[in-house]
């Protein structure tokens, strides 16, 4: 009898051995092999192609916003595009629905989801020097996405699901019962944790290989890791979400000036595209002063030193009062401050500024509620949620604006919405409470 077989007539009657259980696992983790599109080798992937298309549309979105969305010069993000779409024509998965934006983000760093959706940060683009360094910087990432590391990150966490769900059913008396889901939608946080050393030596050497495919110099990749390493002498907690991601050493520079002057030597004498990039990106760096500005403002505020937070924003703010990012980080300071009306203020300004990025809409919302203003709330809270739906915990703060309005029947079905969604915590409690109390639930 075969396998298939056997496991087929012992899950008819009920008396699945540990064996069993384990071949069933075993059969599901085969399940997610496949053909890396790099090399060719067998890998273990948690997503198919499709997912990891569907993940971009269904997650990308929302980091994007978290990052204050692409920055407003169009001519930026589209010079950045046609950089991208030179290297991603030249890949292993040239098919994938690649794109690229400047992010209005001060942070340094740079990210992909699986699909091959990409974010520069502002922060990181402002300290390239040439568009050889923008290159190497678009191509490590497609390098991610090539190499297939996020599916197969996830097929390594399908893997420990198998041994731990292994490990309960052969201690547990019910046999069939015991068997658990294997997988989760992934969310932005764990889709952009931390590459293994290895997935970024891989990723390195796919963005230096892409480079030199698209005629740029393979010198551009040892630069970058160089500008990357001599800022994390000199301002380390600028580049913390880089490095937490992006593991970093000189190691790696170094491998990529070998492979330069090498394997790639014979590019070293093409241009890198200095003055194109200059060019190009003229207009982010006249507000250089700014952006150094709100990143010395973020990192006080990551340390709770909102006096001098708010002194840095002001910097920056006197330097570029239209800048979305810093009126929305002003916002963010004087409302840890509990100053919320001067908070909304700013919030409103960036509004403004920026109607069609999301976050200064619900940060005005907050801020609307707590200064007891629940029609305010609502529209700025309603706004947020059009320009970004599926946030379960706007639903319930507009919940919590309409029962301040007296519209009870709407308020009640953002409550039932949200317990549709989180059975636990604070939020949860309250609106059960509230609909247990108007008689919706008993």
């Amino acid at each position: 009898m075969s396998d298939h077989a056997r496991f087929a007539h012992r899950l008819h009657h009920n008396r699945l051995s540990r064996r069993d259980v384990l071949w069933l696992f075993g059969a599901a983790a085969l399940s997610g092999c496949a053909q890396s599109p790099v090399g060719g080798q067998s890998i273990l992937v948690g997503m198919s192609e499709a997912d990891e298309k569907a993940v971009d549309r269904q997650v990308a979105p929302q980091q994007f916003s978290q990052d204050l969305g692409p920055v407003q010069d169009a001519s930026v993000n589209a010079y950045v595009s046609s950089v991208g779409e030179r290297l991603d024509k030249l890949t292993h998965r040239p098919q994938m629905p690649y794109s690229y934006r400047v992010l209005n983000a001060n942070y340094v760093n740079a990210y992909t989801f699986p699909g091959g959706a990409m974010g520069v940060t502002r922060g990181i683009l402002v300290d390239l020097q040439n568009e050889a360094e923008l290159a190497a910087l678009l191509g490590h990432e497609m390098g991610h996405v090539n190499a297939r590391h996020a599916a197969q990150r996830q097929g390594q966490t399908m893997v420990a699901q198998i041994a731990a769900a292994g490990a309960s059913i052969a201690a547990s008396s019910s046999e069939w019962g015991g068997l658990v889901a294997i997988g989760s939608q992934l969310g932005a946080s764990a889709l952009l944790s931390s590459y293994s050393r290895d997935n970024e030596r891989e990723a390195d050497a796919l963005g230096q290989e892409y480079m030199v495919r698209a005629g740029y110099p393979a010198s551009g990749m040892t630069a970058l890791h160089q500008l990357l390493v001599d800022q994390q002498k000199e301002t380390p907690g600028l580049l913390q979400t880089m490095f937490s991601s992006h593991p970093m050493n000189s190691e790696r520079r170094d491998t990529a000036r070998r492979l330069a002057e090498s394997k790639y030597a014979a590019s070293l004498k093409r241009d890198p595209g200095r003055e194109r990039f200059m060019d190009s990106t003229a207009a982010l760096r006249r507000i250089k002063p700014t952006i150094s500005a709100c990143q010395k403002g973020e990192v006080a505020m990551a340390g709770k030193q909102y006096a001098r937070a708010e002194g840095e924003f002001r910097n920056a703010l006197q330097k570029t009062s239209r800048d979305y990012a810093a009126n929305l980080l002003m916002a963010q300071c004087l409302q840890a401050q509990d100053r919320d009306r001067e908070a909304l203020a700013y919030a409103e300004t960036a509004k403004q500024i920026y109607p069609q990025e999301a976050q200064a809409h619900k940060l005005a919302g907050v801020l609307a509620l707590g200064l007891k203003d629940p029609g305010a709330a609502y529209a700025g809270l309603d706004q947020y949620d059009r320009l970004l739906p599926g946030d379960a915990g706007v639903g319930f703060l507009k919940g919590v604006a309409l029962e301040g309005m007296g519209r009870r029947q709407e308020a009640a079905r953002q409550y039932s919405a949200y317990l549709n969604r989180n059975r636990q915590g604070k939020a949860a409690e309250y609106a059960y409470s509230r609909l247990r109390g108007w008689g919706y639930v008993k």
